[in-house]
């Protein structure tokens, strides 16, 4: 009973529950956003607000920022994809093939 009643103290950085180690989010359920959904977002009208085209044109810019990034990412992945089977490749005909090891001429 006393151990129920005893509060621990939280972790600095702790990962909530059940959250992927690494990554660039803290939870999964904040998910990254995509270019589509910048330049769909709308903001509550106000009395005193922003001028809507300003918001607008800046969140485009956002937006193609964003694909930018998501292409360059994708590329990234291509490339290292690339990589790592040449590396494979090269790997195994570099590895002694089994007459080698046996001793064999």
């Amino acid at each position: 009973m006393r151990n129920l009643l005893r509060i621990r103290p939280k972790r600095r950085n702790a990962r909530p529950p059940g959250s992927a180690p690494g990554g660039a989010y803290r939870s999964a359920s904040y998910l990254p956003l995509r270019p589509w959904q910048v330049r769909g977002h709308s903001f509550r009208p106000c009395r005193r607000g922003l001028d809507p085209a300003e918001v607008a044109a800046f969140l485009d810019r956002v937006a193609g920022d964003l694909a930018a990034a998501y292409a360059e990412v994708a590329r990234s992945r291509d490339e290292t994809a690339r990589i790592k089977g040449a590396l494979r490749e090269w790997q195994s005909r570099q590895a002694p093939s089994m007459g080698d090891l046996a001793g064999r001429p």
